[in-house]
């Protein structure tokens, strides 16, 4: 590399950071990671093996079959108990959905900083372009991308998504954004519903049980791009976290770089392009009591490779409440978690706490607080 491009220049990065933004083609020129982007030697731990995540074959569920159905569940069951990771194959999903969902997120991110930063997520906002995430946080910060919006499907019909891209600074050029990922972000909600009907049955509770809290839901779709990185070994694309969210439905490219965190050790799960990665996140444990774990996870950086991913978060309608069904509760003979909504969970996250593995166990603490009850939105 001409050593012209390993100057890190700090009066750029200084101005960078005052306008809370970094821009992935001067990032990737850097041969030292910036401060700002450097992780504890702790969170850097490698993973030296492959994960041998759970492949949940949907097929026979899908078309009714009954014993398919509970080797499905059971399976998952024993996945959930342990680690809250597995993977889907025969979905259902057309897969050319996938591949026009990567091509409408390539053209996005390859667009220049100026252009990206015309949809920029907003103070207060969920929705939008960050650059590392610069907009909420001043160290660790993730080295990537992220592209985030909107979806539900209630009974107004409208194209929530494809209405998202329309009225964006983006113009006619990316009318098509919106229509592909109107059609992505419905095969997800499907998909998802399907899961929380088989996550139901391996509780052992009706299989239509969580369907309220989710049919009329708001979930978030988000497009990751991780720029490759001259110093992989000091950064991380997602530091190790839990997902706040109920269920995550991900699609990775061939690329790799999503390790999970099983058996007291780090493990990477190896790209299939035909499988959905699917982990639990902290309102689904609290749904089931905390019989099923959310997924500890984080996403690592290649030297010589971009990577891409596509995560669908199906998250509960913001003001019902997130309770375990009582028939659990009874068998285990206590409630874990107090009652809450999916509203104060994603206010603490985006006011008060970074997501990591404890975020559930101290939201319940700020839930109980005295001073939080009288704030709570």
């Amino acid at each position: 590399m001409d050593s012209g491009l390993c100057l890190v220049s700090s009066n750029h990065q200084e101005i960078l950071h005052q306008n809370h933004f970094y821009d992935p083609s001067w990032l990737q020129k850097q041969c030292k990671v910036p401060t700002n982007f450097v992780w504890p030697k702790e969170y850097l731990v490698n993973a030296n093996e492959e994960f041998q995540a759970p492949l949940i074959d949907l097929d026979g569920f899908l078309k009714g079959n009954e014993e398919a159905t509970n080797n499905a569940a059971k399976l998952i069951s024993k996945a959930c108990s342990t680690h809250g990771f597995f993977q889907v194959i025969n979905h259902g999903v057309d897969l050319s959905l996938v591949g026009e969902a990567y091509d409408q997120m390539d053209a996005f991110f390859k667009l220049p900083i100026d252009k990206k930063l015309g949809v920029r997520k907003m103070k207060g906002s969920m929705w939008g372009y960050s650059g590392a995430h610069a907009d909420r946080f001043s160290s660790k910060l993730p080295w990537k991308e992220t592209l985030s919006f909107p979806f539900h499907d209630n009974n107004s019909f409208e194209p929530v998504v494809t209405n998202y891209f329309n009225s964006t600074s983006l113009g006619e050029d990316f009318q098509q954004t919106g229509v592909s990922f109107q059609k992505y972000c419905e095969a997800m909600k499907k998909l998802g519903m399907k899961v929380m009907e088989i996550l139901a049955i391996s509780l052992g509770v009706d299989r239509l049980h969580y369907k309220y809290l989710f049919e009329d839901g708001c979930s978030i779709m988000r497009c990751n791009y991780y720029p490759s990185c001259q110093e992989p070994s000091v950064a991380l694309g997602t530091g190790p976290h839990c997902d706040p969210t109920t269920l995550t439905i991900l699609h990775q490219d061939q690329v790799g770089g999503l390790d999970v965190f099983a058996d007291q050790k780090w493990q990477t799960v190896r790209p299939r392009s035909d499988a959905f990665v699917v982990n639990i996140g902290d309102t689904f444990t609290a749904l089931s009591n905390g019989r099923y774990k959310s997924c500890l996870h984080r996403a690592v950086v290649n030297r010589y490779k971009e990577r891409r991913s596509l995560a669908f978060f199906l998250c509960p309608k913001q003001d019902k409440m997130v309770r375990p069904p009582q028939d659990i509760v009874v068998i285990d003979g206590t409630k874990k978690y107090p009652d809450f909504t999916w509203s104060q969970l994603l206010h603490f996250t985006q006011n008060y706490y970074r997501a990591d593995e404890a975020t559930l166990q101290n939201f319940t603490k700020w839930l109980l607080s005295s001073n939080t009850r009288n704030h709570l939105p």
